[in-house]
């Protein structure tokens, strides 16, 4: 459990000297906990992704698990070379685009300033459902990499599932900001209410420790560890979802579950100053990272990376390559809320890296829980655009287009993996802790701490108040500016975590203020 270790030990701050050993980030302690235990018994980063990932999936429920999608990074040290693998949602072959009239009321109330739908019914309930990616994409790297047997690395995850996710402090804050979305799904009620109506909460008492009964998640996992990750495509896990949706009004299919395969691709590879970053081609961030940061390098030399005009140079950068994905790739994220992804960066002792990042899309997904298997499901249908005649108007058998951005990086003798949640915060965040590490010098926690600013949701730029001054007072010469401060909760900006290689040693940190989030190195679990 959390406290058998320190964060001074793990982390590249001035004067800390970082392990040997493996090292976990991620957005819940216990998650990197898992995976650092996974590391000490000797697996390999996938190994440690593998448990992380299911944990997280428990933990953090209305961020991510097994019904959502995502992509991951790989760095294969023996290889010299990264791997890209994508596994995003995709809808049905079976969707009807007709489901999904216009409503003539306005903006859509959720992630996306869409034209509205009857009902709301691309952002929740079960017509919300897409196809889920993520345990076919943990399963394709497990497969091609991994070197514990898939039951043991599934067993963290299930022995956190039977014992229920604690509410604290955070979870009760988090349920309580969605209880009313939650309470018109009786199965998401049930689970994350009091009296179907009321959110959970946590004890006053040192106590107390009130828990979200997660008997039916445990059971699904339970099944998947002993018939292995097809099932939850082609066995019983995969009929009982499809059942469950399909009563909720959904259009997932057996044939959908069956045909569902991840990408393997080469990465995006591009040079960044005397270094370079790899990022998941396509449906992604990556092809908008890798149009920002080009920009970078032309508009001011790394030696000014600090100035005021530098940050307008930043700023510039990412407003028009966000201008291009809008017009080419066609995602209308607004920023307007947080999304519910998650992200992990994992290395080990070999020098072997994986950086990943899972989603339901919104804040407990489409709000709805699956009772068969007490997962909750997706909302992936809303990544779509329910006009027609769009880059990404909503039809069936498509794929999601995401604003994931996992990456590795290289540069001033260093590797590193990266990634965030937040949204379409996701990118800018990650071009800049990039930035400070391969262009600065920076040390892995302080690239981390730096401030930053978010140009992803048009006017107003959102800069850190700790840039106010000059670099603020170069920004509002060209755009409406306003300052935010860095909290637990909500977040102005994305929530990265990190690790870093650097002369046959490990470090890795998380955003600063996120209230469970850690980097656990190997040899520092309970």
């Amino acid at each position: 459990m959390a406290g058998s270790f320190s964060r001074s030990q793990i982390t590249l701050k001035p004067g800390a000297v970082a392990v040997e050993g493996g090292v976990v980030a991620a957005q819940h302690v216990l998650a990197a906990e898992a995976g650092a235990a996974v590391l000490a018994a000797g697996g390999d980063a996938v190994d440690a992704a593998v448990a992380t990932s299911f944990v997280l999936g428990v933990l953090e429920p209305w961020m991510s698990g097994p019904m959502g999608g995502g992509a991951m990074m790989l760095w294969r040290e023996d290889e010299g070379r990264g791997h890209a693998l994508s596994y995003g949602m995709r809808a049905s072959q079976s969707l009807d685009v007709a489901h999904y009239p216009l409503s003539g009321a306005g903006k859509a109330s959720d992630l996306f300033p869409w034209e509205s739908v009857v009902e709301d019914r691309n952002i929740a309930g079960g017509s919300s459902v897409a196809v889920p990616g993520t345990v076919a994409g943990i399963a394709a790297a497990h497969e091609r990499f991994g070197r514990m047997p898939w039951a043991e690395l599934l067993a963290p995850a299930i022995d956190h599932a039977k014992r229920g996710m604690e509410i604290d402090w955070y979870a009760a804050l988090v349920i309580a900001s969605s209880a009313q979305d939650l309470s018109r799904d009786p199965d998401a009620a049930a689970m994350f209410l009091d009296d179907g109506q009321w959110p959970k909460s946590f004890g006053w008492t040192a106590l107390a420790d009130r828990r979200i009964d997660q008997s039916g998640m445990a059971a699904t996992l339970d099944r998947l560890a002993s018939a292995g990750a097809r099932d939850f495509y082609e066995g019983d896990i995969a009929a009982a979802l499809v059942a469950d949706v399909t009563a909720k009004g959904g259009f997932l299919t057996a044939a959908d579950m069956a045909g569902y395969a991840p990408e393997w691709s080469d990465p995006l590879d591009f040079p960044y100053r005397d270094g370079r970053i790899l990022a998941v081609p396509g449906l992604t961030a990556g092809p908008t990272l890798a149009d920002a940061m080009g920009a970078w390098q032309a508009e001011y030399a790394a030696a000014d990376a600090a100035a005021p005009a530098a940050h307008v140079a930043r700023t510039g950068a990412i407003r028009a390559a966000y201008a291009r994905r809008l017009a080419e790739m066609g995602d209308h994220d607004s920023a307007r809320a947080p999304g519910c992804t998650t992200h992990f960066s994992v290395v080990d002792r070999a020098g072997n890296m994986v950086s990943m990042t899972q989603t339901l899309l919104s804040v407990f997904g489409s709000r709805t829980v699956s009772p068969a298997t007490g997962l909750l499901l997706n909302n992936g249908i809303m990544w779509f655009d329910p006009e027609q005649g769009k880059p990404n108007s909503l039809g069936a058998g498509k794929r999601c287009l995401m604003n994931v951005c996992p990456v590795i990086g290289e540069g001033a003798g260093r590797r590193f993996a990266l990634g965030a949640a937040g949204g379409r915060k996701i990118m800018p965040a990650v071009a800049q802790i990039a930035a400070q590490l391969v262009e600065t010098g920076a040390t892995l926690q302080e690239a981390m701490e730096a401030p930053r600013l978010d140009a992803s949701g048009g006017d107003p730029v959102v800069a850190d108040e700790r840039l106010a001054g000059p670099v603020t007072g170069a920004l509002s010469a060209r755009w409406p500016v306003a300052t935010a401060k860095r909290l637990p909760f909500p977040f102005a900006f994305a929530a990265p975590a990190a690790v870093l290689r650097e002369a046959g040693r490990n470090s890795g940190t998380t955003e600063t203020l996120s209230p469970w989030g850690d980097a656990i190195a190997e040899g520092d679990t309970a």
